[in-house]
């Protein structure tokens, strides 16, 4: 039986706490419940910490009541996904060898949501170091989607979107090293942001540092552009981190986009999308016309596609990470993953170098580029849905685990920021996703196209409620 917290949106929850409209602990008990009710069909989280997060919101609950000074998420469950570190929890990263891995410190983001009032109440399913664009391990098993139990709800931040999109709390932190955030926001109807490369920091050091992001995923822009404005910031422990101001992203939420130069590219050039995907992304090309945006049609974007570039960066940090196991206990790793790691290690450093130098000239390429304009828009995937435990859509077969996507690793290539918004519902039911990118440092840009295109959309049009 559904209740009044349930798909409650984060600015409206904040603000009822803060009136002492809804009590903290009620909103959490509630987020617990269903995060417990769902476990059996969803399979989003891998550990719930009922204990601690009550005792955290009968702090937050105590300090409304004494008329306390209120952080940005106060009373606001959350989760967080486990490939980041949370204090004295088990730190697996989806994987069998490290089941016992216990974290000794909070990631940055963690600790500045809690610091700013939200209820951390367990860490969510991904794949094995996120290694996969759908929702399964070895480690938790398959986690599904509410739009329909049959599908994934893409990965490798799967239990993260599989628990906002099924009500259980207003947003969640993923990661995002080649899609992670984006992908699962497209398959479950979610908003989803990767700031520009270093903008929230990422620490303890990843298996991926130069293409590891952490963001927010929600079911509207606004909750994920407010969760964002207290994780973004320099944190001197990441080498990476961003230092200067971070753009408000939540003005940005409100801000007109008549003045944005938009190209629109359904393949980037390489990419081969299902009608059905293109028909919408060719619809949100319309919408943001019809907004005053100038948008013109870019065919291709890229000369060739860079996912050998992508593999050659990614698979590579996993793999030395995961090398031991990969010699001598390979039968704990999944073995789609496993055989991608494979290849990866063998590289030839002159090769590897090689991969590294067309990097940085196709992050100069895209720079030049976006001189033209301020917004890219183009599906996140190629399909509408994929089913449950399979790896790569039919008909992409001659694609790795992660180049069927296509659209997303090039951005984590060049750093750029990009989200995801609900673009419309597919003839199959489910929800398809608009990726939209933005010049690099420029987040602001791509918030304020992506919720204005989502004001345009019927009010919950992108949420299919899921009775518990």
């Amino acid at each position: 039986m559904s209740h009044e917290f349930d798909y409650m949106s984060a600015m409206e929850m904040r603000r009822r706490v803060a009136a002492k409209e809804i009590s903290p602990v009620e909103v959490t008990r509630r987020a617990l419940e269903r995060a417990e009710a769902t476990q059996p069909t969803l399979n989003a989280f891998c550990l719930l910490l009922p204990e601690q997060a009550l005792a955290a919101a009968r702090v937050a609950e105590d300090a409304v009541l004494k008329g306390a000074p209120l952080g940005a998420l106060h009373g606001i469950p959350f989760s967080a996904k486990d490939l980041m570190a949370v204090k004295g929890m088990r730190y697996a990263s989806g994987s069998r060898t490290m089941e016992s891995n216990i974290a000794a410190v909070d990631a940055p983001a963690v600790e500045r949501a809690k610091a700013a009032g939200a209820i951390l109440i367990g860490k969510t399913t991904t794949s094995e170091f996120g290694c996969k664009p759908v929702g399964d391990s070895p480690l938790t098993g398959i986690t599904r989607n509410p739009w329909n139990l049959d599908k994934t709800p893409g990965g490798s931040s799967a239990g993260a979107a599989a628990s906002v999109a099924a009500g259980i709390t207003p947003f969640s932190l993923g990661t995002d090293g080649g899609g992670s955030i984006r992908i699962p926001a497209a398959f479950t109807g979610l908003a989803g942001i990767k700031g520009q490369f270093g903008r929230v920091p990422v620490w303890p050091t990843s298996a991926t540092p130069t293409l590891a992001h952490v963001g927010p995923l929600a079911r509207s822009v606004q909750d994920a552009a407010l969760l964002f404005s207290v994780i973004a910031g320099l944190d001197r422990r990441d080498p990476f981190s961003v230092a200067g101001p971070v753009p408000d992203v939540l003005g940005s939420a409100l801000a007109s986009v008549t003045d944005l130069r938009i190209a629109y590219s359904p393949t980037l050039g390489y990419a081969r999308p299902d009608p059905e995907v293109v028909k919408l992304t060719d619809r949100a090309a319309s919408t943001f016309r019809d907004l005053g945006c100038a948008v013109e049609l870019v065919e291709n974007v890229f000369d060739t596609d860079p996912a050998d570039l992508w593999t050659a960066e990614f698979y590579a940090g996993v793999g030395i990470r995961l090398r031991s196991f990969m010699e001598n206990q390979r039968e704990l790793l999944d073995p789609a993953v496993a055989d991608v790691l494979e290849p990866a290690l063998s590289q030839d450093m002159r090769d590897y170098y090689t991969k590294v130098f067309a990097r940085y000239a196709l992050r100069d390429k895209i720079n030049t580029f976006f001189e033209r304009y301020d917004i890219l828009i183009s599906p996140v995937i190629p399909v509408t849905s994929l089913n449950a435990g399979q790896n790569i859509p039919d008909g992409l077969e001659d694609r790795n685990l992660v180049s069927w996507v296509f659209y997303t690793y090039p951005f984590n290539l060049t750093g750029q920021p990009a989200a995801s918004v609900c673009a419309g519902i597919a003839p199959d039911g489910m929800p398809v996703g608009l990726q939209i990118v933005g010049r690099s440092y420029c987040e602001g840009d791509v918030v304020r196209a992506a919720a204005a295109f989502e004001r345009t959309q019927p009010i919950g049009y992108n949420v299919r409620q899921l009775e518990v």
